[in-house]
């Protein structure tokens, strides 16, 4: 980008001026009554809705090439085309009031469609199709205007906007520049001009070549291709943001929409050029730059502490908080202030107004803060763990697959067979814990040799699946309440599986399933490893195959051992035959 000689500026609709050649590359003017109407309508409402004031509207950008003493208009012909009409309309219902458009579109193969553009005989309508689509927009503005009482009123307005609110991001590229492949990646490649490559071109253009010398242009080209460079390493895309790759065209444009102040709920397009666009009218371009590549630095210091990694990595994966609210509490805090503003965000995270006993995994809050209470409870291990050496994967707990987030939370002994309504399910079930009985020690022979019977008849019917996972699923849990079925202490982070059968097994097939996994390599959480392992669990009361009382009591204890400090009052355990009681969970 630094050799095509760019000129780059927000120009009000009322500035553009010339004479503008459509190539012959380029089909004809064919905008719909739908498209007419859509630009006069975002243009008529951009006042306020509270102050009434009108507010900046940004139109797409506007790529021109210069030829000589005109220009040739690689991207924009249906849009300038419009607003030549919507000029010459009000130029003649105000009776000259409004001035006529100040620039002419002319075509290199259309000869007669500049005559018609500007002569509007109506008659012609029907002569080729260019004239039927030109035409049909001028009389879709017509009628547009012609809805209001105080349509002189609307005129002035409209004008006024025009000459004032209303930009184009005016783009033009040198004349060595290929026009045609630059066409053809905007129109054919629908790839349109992002705020990224917009800002790029701001600090690389030829009208700043006086502001910055050519030799610091072409560092920040080389910086600004390491930034995003570095911005493809997951591991660090992944612990600034939740957004899936396709989000983002450039991923620099992430750290431009901190520095910009964009939140999620703004839809402009182009709202972060517009907002750098406006500060280099006031601000020097060094020191703009300056301050893009000091908030990269410190995003990478933060990714590269062992404390601020874990901490931010935890608030911005349970989307407790955005990457642009940490880093705004950051800039006012000295380390330490912001390491405790962190800690009081994650203690805000988990903070309820009812006990943990009453959270459950089947009402759809609760499940929000259960997820969030186990992220933190495997983040903070790790955390505590490594002392700098472990690091807990937030790029793969955030993996998505075919659009899918990967990890949700499920039980660890399920005892029900939710969502399990075909057959092949059912005998999937039944094929699972298979292995499982086998290793029991008791007389189950029989029922062993019932399960593989109906796994290989041709259909199984509801009733013999149920009567059969009744006794299976007595087998292989332990004994007591089953009130902590949907309660923390029987939860976990696991990966999310379309396999119905193994999602409702029992505690002994998904710890199969779990060390299966892990000789392959794959991620599993912290705390979910050491749960299905039994590494909480004290030898004494330790059943291989159950995830019983004891199991419960070791797993919660750990996660409030583990939270103590981010917790709202202190810790108490109690043991019974049948409860867990601590802190309210239950």
């Amino acid at each position: 980008m630094k050799n095509e000689n760019i000129v780059l500026e927000a120009k009000p609709v009322s500035r553009i001026e010339g004479v503008f050649n459509v190539p012959s590359y380029q089909r004809g003017y064919r905008w719909g009554e739908e498209e007419v109407k859509r630009l006069l309508s975002d243009i008529h409402d951009i006042s306020d809705e509270r102050s009434r004031l009108p507010r900046n509207y940004c139109l797409q950008p506007v790529v021109v090439r210069r030829s000589g003493d005109r220009f040739d208009l690689i991207d924009g012909q249906q849009r300038l085309t419009t607003l030549y009409l919507v000029y010459k309309y009000m130029s003649i219902v105000s009776k000259g009031f409004v001035k006529p458009p100040r620039f002419s579109l002319i075509y290199e193969t259309r000869t007669k469609s500049a005559e018609f553009l500007e002569g509007m005989d109506k008659s012609l309508k029907n002569d080729n199709i260019d004239f039927w689509f030109i035409c049909n927009a001028y009389e879709t503005i017509e009628n547009w205007f012609s809805q209001f009482d105080d349509m002189p009123v609307v005129i002035n307005d409209f004008n006024s906007y025009l000459a004032k609110y209303v930009k184009v991001i005016w783009y033009e590229v040198g004349e060595s520049q290929d026009a045609v492949a630059l066409f053809t990646r905007l129109n054919i490649g629908k790839i349109p001009l992002t705020s990224a490559e917009l800002i790029k071109a701001m600090f690389l253009s030829r009208d700043n070549s006086e502001e910055i010398e050519k030799e610091r242009q072409e560092e920040i080209a080389l910086q600004w291709d390491n930034i995003e460079k570095d911005l493809h390493n997951d591991g660090l895309w992944y612990f600034l943001t939740n957004s899936a790759n396709t989000e983002y065209q450039t991923r620099i444009d992430l750290v431009l929409d901190l520095i910009s102040g964009r939140s999620s709920s703004v839809k402009e397009k182009y709202f972060t050029f517009f907002q750098f666009d406006a500060r280099r009218k006031k601000d020097d371009l060094r020191s703009i730059w300056q301050e893009i590549l000091h908030v990269f630095l410190t995003l990478k210091d933060w990714y590269g502490n062992h404390e601020l990694y874990h901490k931010i990595g935890y608030l911005i994966a349970s989307n407790s908080k955005t990457l642009s609210d940490i880093y705004v509490a950051s800039k006012t805090r000295t380390k330490r202030e912001f390491v405790d503003k962190l800690n009081e965000y994650i203690r805000d995270s988990i903070r309820i107004s009812m006990n943990y006993a009453d959270l459950s995994y089947e009402k759809a809050g609760d499940y929000v803060m259960i997820s969030r209470l186990l992220l933190l409870f495997n983040v903070e291990s790790v955390r505590r763990n490594g002392e700098e050496t472990e690091w807990f994967p937030v790029n793969k707990f955030k993996y998505h697959k075919d659009g899918k987030v990967m990890w949700s939370l499920e039980h660890i002994h399920a005892q029900q067979s939710q969502g399990m309504k075909k057959q092949e399910e059912w005998k999937e079930w039944l094929r699972l814990h298979i292995p499982s009985m086998q290793s029991l020690s008791g007389d189950d022979e029989e029922l062993i040799e019932e399960m593989k019977d109906k796994c290989k008849q041709l259909v199984l019917l509801r009733q013999d699946f149920e009567r059969l996972q009744e006794k299976v699923v007595a087998r292989l849990s332990a004994s007591g309440s089953v009130e902590y079925m949907h309660s923390i202490a029987n939860l976990a982070l696991l990966n999310r599986s379309d396999n119905a059968a193994l999602n409702n097994s029992t505690f002994d097939v998904k710890r199969n399933e779990i060390i299966r996994m892990d000789k392959k390599g794959a991620f599993i959480p912290f705390c979910t490893k050491m749960a299905f392992l039994k590494y909480y669990t004290p030898s004494e009361g330790n059943q291989l195959h159950f995830w019983g009382q004891a199991d419960r009591v070791a797993y919660v204890s750990s996660i409030n051992k583990v939270l103590e400090s981010y917790l709202l009052e202190p810790v108490a355990i109690e043991q019974s035959s049948e409860t867990i009681y601590d802190n309210g969970v239950k």
